[in-house]
């Protein structure tokens, strides 16, 4: 087992699921989330803070500000304990609860912008604000995931070589589309290095990221409401736009069988299985999925009974989800 010194030196990268036994889909899916941040979001945010640092952006009594659903702030929360930076995670009410009390217990500062923009979602907002910060002249250092092409840069480097060594032969590459850093990232890669991969991507319904309408998410994760700058769509094969009954029929059906994945992976899977269906019936290609994080933090949302009958009710009762017994021994 290795000894580590800083939080940032572990991470699996070699781990995957076969789903064919769990779903009986010919995929095998990436395992992102066994780091101390719990989601691939920490090669990205590792990448940005050391860029920042080599560039003499982040200086002794400065303090990083990012816009942030969650696990890339998670991510640079620990990032910035271990490095002796402050940092301010600007989200919206749609995080999940217990990743803002993760980040707070990591020492990062939690804002929770309410206002929603045009679009009717928060990220314009949040990026407003942010940027509101960053010309207030009080020291705060935006690292932009999403034009940061840092981002991208820590899966070229990083996640596309490790699923090109585990599959010299793959044939479809599904990624979801949140700032698109990870899905731009093993896109260019594979294009770069001549290799002969499908790239899919994957959105949730509601998304703007690839010109879709605008409608309510209420799962964090993948999805925009303002586009972001690192999307090119010239390195994307094909699109897939998955509802989040979808996501979250398929996070359950995982969860049955052991598996606790977050909503996004939720997402990635069930766009992935729809598009295998459509495009290789009764085949069985070569093909790899991401899974951007695990469950745990989303206890208190998609696995939660009273939160799906509130936002989803027709799933709720759909999954008979069993309640807990108070026992009077």
């Amino acid at each position: 087992m290795p000894i580590i010194t800083s939080p940032q030196e572990f991470n699996v990268d070699d781990l995957y699921v076969d789903l064919r036994p769990v779903l009986d889909c010919p995929l095998y899916l990436k395992c992102e989330g066994f780091n101390f941040a719990g989601s691939v979001k920490l090669k990205a945010a590792a990448a940005m803070v050391a860029a920042a640092e080599r560039d003499g952006l982040l200086t002794p009594g400065s303090t990083i500000v990012e816009s942030s659903s969650g696990n890339l702030g998670i991510a640079l929360s620990l990032i910035a304990a271990d490095r002796g930076h402050r940092f301010v995670c600007v989200t919206d009410p749609r995080c999940n609860p217990a990743s803002m009390r993760l980040m707070r217990a990591l020492g990062a500062e939690v804002r929770v912008i309410s206002a929603k923009d045009e679009n009717g979602g928060y990220l314009q907002s949040r990026i407003d604000y942010v940027r509101g910060l960053t010309e207030s002249g009080g020291g705060y250092v935006w690292l932009n995931q999403y034009a940061n092409s840092n981002n991208w840069r820590a899966h070229y480097s990083g996640t596309a070589p490790a699923i090109d060594r585990q599959f010299p032969d793959l044939e479809v590459l599904f990624v979801g589309a949140g700032t698109t850093g990870t899905l731009m990232g093993c896109a260019r890669y594979f294009r770069e290095h001549d290799r002969p991969v499908t790239i899919v991507a994957v959105d949730a319904v509601g998304s703007v990221t690839f010109g879709g309408i605008p409608e309510r998410r209420m799962v964090p994760g993948l999805g925009t409401s303002s586009r972001p700058a690192l999307v090119d769509e010239s390195y994307v094969d094909d699109v897939v736009h998955v509802p989040e009954t979808d996501t979250i029929r398929t996070v359950h059906a995982l969860s049955s069988r052991g598996f606790l994945f977050g909503g996004s992976t939720g997402t990635v899977v069930s766009g992935a299985a729809r598009w295998l269906a459509a495009k290789y019936p009764g085949e069985e290609p070569v093909a790899v999925a991401i899974a951007p994080d695990l469950g745990e933090r989303y206890l208190d949302s998609i696995y939660e009974e009273s939160w799906l009958r509130e936002n989803f009710a027709d799933i709720a009762h759909e999954l008979h989800l069993p309640g807990a017994d108070i026992l009077g021994v």
